[in-house]
């Protein structure tokens, strides 16, 4: 079966030099839609949006454009996921306000969490109950990074990103749940700032049409903001990979 692949970016800011790839519209979300399928929202987790909002997002986008949302750092970073049931909720009923254009959620921990058992069950079981679509992991301390904790996480259905840059050796593939494939590309050397050469980006493509041709999902968000060049590398990844 023949899963999406979905290329986008980190939030839908269209830096002028690429504007011209995008069609008129009344708001960069609108552009940005008409050619991208999926974005993640970061936003998210640096402050609360109104349900409205979401709600003005999702009719913003065409019939089958994908947003995955990010967890409250309030949850990650400063409950550390840890008696997180309400703020779950809270944060559930208002990206909500998406429907059925809401398709993964991404939870981002911080370099300090390692994994413990009881604190991660609790927490997945909590997010679970509130939202029944993809769930996409980035962890990074080194505990969560091996064959034990990936069949652990696959049984609960999360998927471990592969984030680059690479923090640890096992991190230089995606663990987990293993239908979904999600892809985190922050930029290097310069985190947030540095483009991607083509002779990265030629393989990746090839990699993510193998990773289809298996029948998996597969997100690649390219997070490189801080220095505009997301957009111009995920549009090039989009060719390589032969999207129009």
């Amino acid at each position: 079966m023949r899963r999406p692949v979905r290329i986008g970016c980190a939030g839908w800011q269209l830096p002028l030099a690429v504007q011209a790839a995008f069609p008129p519209g009344d708001s960069h979300l609108r552009r940005y839609s008409a050619v991208f399928g999926a974005s993640e929202i970061n936003s998210s987790f640096h402050r609360p949006h109104r349900r409205s909002t979401y709600e003005r997002w999702a009719d913003s986008v065409p019939e089958g454009f994908a947003f995955s949302v990010k967890v409250p750092k309030a949850i990650t970073h400063e409950r550390r996921l840890v008696d997180c049931d309400a703020l779950l909720r809270e944060f559930f009923g208002q990206c909500a306000g998406l429907g059925d254009r809401m398709r993964c959620v991404l939870v981002q921990l911080p370099p300090s969490l390692a994994f413990d058992a009881a604190v991660a069950d609790g927490f997945f079981s909590a997010l679970a109950d509130c939202f029944g679509g993809t769930v996409a992991l980035e962890p990074r301390h080194g505990s969560w990074f091996n064959a034990e904790v990936d069949e652990w996480l696959a049984e609960r259905r999360v998927s471990r990103v592969l984030a680059d840059p690479v923090r640890h050796d096992a991190g230089r593939r995606p663990g987990g749940w293993t239908q979904l494939v999600y892809l985190r590309l922050h930029g290097s050397p310069r985190t947030y700032y540095s483009s991607y050469a083509d002779d990265v980006l030629r393989p990746l493509a090839d990699r993510i049409t193998l990773e289809v041709q298996a029948g998996r999902e597969v997100w690649c968000i390219f997070d490189n903001t801080a220095g505009q060049a997301a957009a111009g590398d995920a549009l090039r990844l989009r060719g390589f990979l032969g999207q129009t």
